[in-house]
């Protein structure tokens, strides 16, 4: 089944984030500017936030320079974020206002009566602009007016920089974001502080605010120092753009494209849910902004799709062709076999156990898959703070050997020491209950404990230790959540679901112990009913596997949850049932991160030397919390 690429993350910002975040992420080391100093491109290492920049925009008469004139000019003088100075005046251009642009942008020739002439504005703008780098939207007809009045009054043009938010727009904003690249449509795509109206300096203030917008998301690319912007909106490299004619042939449909190198092998797996051949020619355009994909592309020979029915089954297909093909550019999970899980052992005396395999194994007690051992390690010290067990990691014999000793941890009260008959095997398995209960079921126990022991570290100020704290509470939480998820479906023999599609119809899924089976879409015209026993009869047959481990990778089953989790999505076929525990880790996970966000906040005094947000940062699960249903 085919590929889907890694979603796209929502980029809209308000506009004064937009600055603030434009003037962190520029930051730098660099010369500073002498007030005055003519500025270049040529001048290297002059960090963004160092940059005076006047952003410019003009009202006119008409659209050519050489014939109409100026009706009224705009300017923001801005650095690191910050406005120094605003520049606003209505100009007498020697000529009525044609009605047209009356009703275009409210300036009419009777507003126009006793204003300044261009030959008395132009000086004092060229002053106010003096030393700073020009910024406006469509800047080739703002500058070719200013230049032209320059000409014609006799003033030497200063030769600014010039700086086009139009250019940076078709760089880093893509259609599927905006329609097109006007003001108007990128301040509210950015949520600017002042929304354009064909005035000059309202306007003007708007591309503030979409130019720190771009500015932030030009960073991540490199984009830092003056001198970076006079490349930032080079068009697509010649040898990339010629590699578009990959993308002939593909079908307009759904599915999986596999990007393939000299050999054949398999350089990038990629999706879309709407059209194959629209989404591969984005990489050969200029909305391709990933260095790391033009690299892949220069390396192409040609582009393979997978048709599918549905985006779950792109998206399912997807991962699995890079957990096949481990290709180079992607950066999914490729090993499921890597990620650990947390075991409670089977013996006289069971402990936790950090594995990397889940067996069929009674009486045996499980959470994760965890991304990492460290994660996995943050989890057993969580149960080992709300739950005495043993931590040595020898097999105990039912009965203690004569002459034993304790460690440490017995002589703290940290364990009972079943290792020299200090406790026996019915004491030790009402401890060791508990903590099944919380690894399977209800994780309050373990949340109040990691909540007391907050509350203490704050009341004495030890903030750093009450935040590990927290990590382990939320390591926890991650990994019983995500088990207590997985588990029933990976328990269910065979579940058949259904979501409405809009405009009619139905998608259909067959999910067999986690595993994605068959899938498939019907029209509105058509009865569901047979098609839905149709896959039933065709569905990939799936050995049951070791729960709550599930017989595929587990982002897929995660995929799969996502999907069934939808509004709307309803089950047409489960004999055995399906549901999550009612007050399992996903329930309680909200309510952990306000405890211990709220007791850190109550207890921290402005004079702690240590940073809020680090502290209090609240306590999540991945993914969405997922409603007990039943056939």
């Amino acid at each position: 089944m085919p590929d889907p690429l890694p979603p796209r993350v929502p980029t809209d910002r308000g506009a004064r984030a937009a600055a603030a975040s434009a003037q962190a992420v520029v930051a730098g080391v660099g010369t500073h500017l002498a007030p005055g100093l003519q500025v270049g491109f040529d001048d290297l290492g002059t960090p963004l936030h160092e940059v005076t920049f006047v952003v410019v925009d003009l009202e006119t008469t008409g659209g050519s320079a050489a014939e109409c004139g100026i009706t009224e000019i705009g300017a923001v003088k801005v650095r690191g974020g910050q406005v120094l100075g605003e520049f606003a005046t209505l100009v007498d251009p020697g000529e009525p206002v044609p009605p047209q642009i009356q009703v275009l942008t409210g300036i009419t020739t009777a507003m126009l009566v006793g204003a300044p002439r261009i030959e008395e504005v132009l000086p004092a703008f060229l002053e106010f602009a003096r030393g700073c780098v020009l910024v406006a939207h469509n800047a080739p007809f703002d500058v070719g007016f200013l230049t032209a009045a320059a000409r014609r009054t006799g003033h030497p043009w200063p030769g600014f920089p010039v700086v086009d938010t139009v250019r940076l727009a078709r760089r880093v904003v893509t259609r599927d974001e905006a329609p097109n690249h006007r003001l108007a449509t990128l301040a509210a795509l950015f949520h600017a502080s002042v929304v354009p109206e064909h005035r000059a300096l309202g306007d003007a203030q708007a591309t503030v605010d979409v130019l720190h917008a771009l500015l932030a998301r030009l960073a991540p690319l490199g984009v830092t120092h003056l001198e970076d912007l006079a490349t930032a909106a080079d068009p697509v490299p010649a040898d990339v753009r010629r590699k578009r004619t990959l993308a002939d042939g593909l079908p307009h449909a759904p599915g999986v494209y596999l990007f393939r190198g000299p050999r054949d092998e398999v350089l990038y797996v990629g999706t879309s849910t709407t059209s194959l051949r629209t989404r591969v020619r984005t990489y050969f355009t200029a909305g391709e902004k990933r260095g790391r994909m033009t690299e892949m592309v220069r390396l192409a020979t040609r582009v393979d799709a997978v048709v599918c029915a549905t985006p779950l089954e792109a998206r399912v297909r997807e991962l699995r062709l890079i957990t096949e093909h481990s290709p180079r550019y992607n950066r999914r999970s490729r090993f499921p076999e890597r990620m650990p899980w947390v075991r409670l052992t089977v013996e006289p005396f069971p402990r936790l156990s950090v594995v990397r395999q889940v067996r069929d194994e009674p009486g045996a007690a499980w959470i994760g898959p965890f991304p990492s051992t460290g994660a996995a390690t943050l989890a057993v010290e969580a149960l080992h703070a709300a739950f005495p067990v043993r931590q040595c990691t020898r097999r105990l014999p039912a009965v203690a050997p004569a002459g034993a000793s304790a460690c440490v941890l017995a002589e703290v009260g940290r364990c009972g020491a079943p290792c020299t008959g200090g406790q026996d095997l019915a004491s030790y398995a009402t401890v060791v209950d508990g903590m099944r209960a919380a690894m399977t079921g209800d994780p309050w126990p373990v949340v109040s404990a990691h909540a007391r022991r907050i509350t203490a570290l704050a009341a004495q100020h030890r903030y750093e230790e009450a935040t590990t704290v927290r990590d382990r509470l939320q390591a926890y939480l991650r990994g019983a959540a995500r088990t207590q998820r997985i588990g029933p479906l990976a328990r269910t023999p065979e579940l058949v679901a259904a979501a409405p599609v809009e405009g009619g119809g139905w998608e259909l899924v067959v999910v067999r112990h986690g595993r994605l089976a068959a899938t498939a879409r019907v029209d509105r015209r058509t009865d569901p009913r047979p098609v839905v026993e149709a896959l039933r009869a065709s569905a990939e047959h799936v050995a049951a596997p070791g729960a709550p481990a599930p017989a595929c990778h587990p982002e897929e089953t995660d995929l799969v949850l996502a999907w069934l989790d939808r509004p709307g999505v309803r089950l047409v076929h489960a004999p055995d049932g399906w549901a999550s525990p009612v007050r399992g880790a996903q329930s309680v996970s909200d309510v952990a991160a306000a405890v211990t966000t709220a007791v850190l906040l109550a207890t921290r005094t402005d004079d702690d030397d240590v940073p809020a947000g680090d502290v209090a940062r609240p306590v999540t699960v991945a993914g969405p919390v997922l409603r007990g249903r039943s056939a």
